[in-house]
């Protein structure tokens, strides 16, 4: 194993357009929730190398088929009881205040923020996003779920979740799955899990192709073991700009004919950064840009995917990203 440098670079060369830099500086969690999510710059490094949280709009797949906004009325919470009310409701910014546990799958609406103020935590149970759209997922710890901590089901679209984090759970962190589409995970930080993110039902949910376009960015995949993510059908998943360390069987796979761009990650001690293929499923397609790998395996290629995206993206240097990563993702 070896260390390959990254061609330093700071903007996109054709592939996609660079961004405009940093957001204002003004705001708060208040004014960023309920903005308009379609600007293109999101948050940024500053000189110290940690992110800059709730500032700038989304990026990636979910700025693209109308962006996403979350809700517009705000309301805080505290109790479990409070907290599965409000975000079944719709329409709301949702904002939780100290730990709750919760059991089972719970609704989120449409037209829904849900935010966590510093601390928050979920325990127990997650949130099911199914058939809905427009929906922000934001500043919260999730640990020890029953089921999935996030499940994106159903042709929803438009959905943005980052800056939270994960433990260990029982089934999924992120699951995206059944024609959801236009989706980003952004600068969460996920903690020894196992079957960390799955994107694609399963290899017979052949309904899932021309949908499940999800943009992976700043992610921090600590210590987990699998699916960072794994994908099925979709076709120009972005996977750019995440810090893997320790992951334990594989990085990203690849099946079922999807189109993967692993674009300017940093891998550090990552024996295994991609499968072609994983388990029965049939291989998929993924090209490699610019991967900074330490004390780590090679990075497999297999086909072609079209680097031609609709968005815009600033794109950081992978041989920085362990520590723009490291100092940004995750809750609070």
């Amino acid at each position: 194993m070896s260390t390959n440098p990254a061609v330093p670079r700071v903007k996109r060369r054709v592939l996609l357009a660079s961004t405009a830099g940093a957001a204002a500086a003004a705001g708060g969690i208040g004014v960023w929730a309920a903005q308009t999510a379609n600007a293109e710059s999101g948050p940024q490094p500053t000189s110290g190398g940690d992110a800059v949280p709730f500032q700038g709009g989304v990026q990636g797949w979910a700025s693209q088929n109308g962006g996403v906004s979350g809700g517009s009325q705000e309301i805080s919470v505290s109790s479990a009881e409070e907290f599965l009310s409000a975000i079944g409701e719709g329409g709301l910014i949702v904002r939780l205040s100290g730990s709750i546990s919760i059991s089972g799958m719970n609704d989120v609406a449409s037209d829904t923020t849900v935010i966590g103020d510093s601390g928050a935590r979920i325990t127990g149970g997650g949130l099911d996003i199914s058939g809905q759209s427009n929906v922000i997922i934001t500043n919260l710890t999730f640990d020890d779920w029953d089921d999935d901590a996030i499940n994106v089901q159903e042709s929803s679209t438009n959905i943005w979740i980052h800056h939270n984090t994960f433990g260990v759970g029982y089934d999924g962190c992120v699951d995206i799955k059944r024609e959801s589409d236009f989706v980003t995970v952004a600068w969460n930080r996920f903690d020894g899990h196992d079957k960390n993110m799955l994107l694609g039902h399963s290899d017979d949910h052949t309904e899932d192709i021309g949908h499940l376009r999800v943009t992976y960015h700043h992610n921090f995949f600590n210590g987990t073991n699998q699916r960072n993510p794994r994908v099925r059908f979709g076709e120009g998943v972005h996977v750019v700009n995440n810090y893997y360390r320790d992951i334990g069987s594989y990085g990203v796979a690849t099946t079922m004919d999807a189109g993967v761009i692993l674009e300017a990650n940093y891998f550090e001690n990552v024996e295994d950064p991609v499968h072609i293929g994983e388990g029965d499923s049939e291989d998929g397609r993924l090209v490699a840009i610019d991967n900074h790998l330490v004390d780590s395996g090679e990075i497999l290629e297999n086909g072609s995917v079209s680097t031609s995206l609709p968005y815009s993206f600033a794109v950081d240097d992978a041989s920085q990203v362990a520590s723009i990563v490291s100092g940004g993702a995750g809750a609070n």
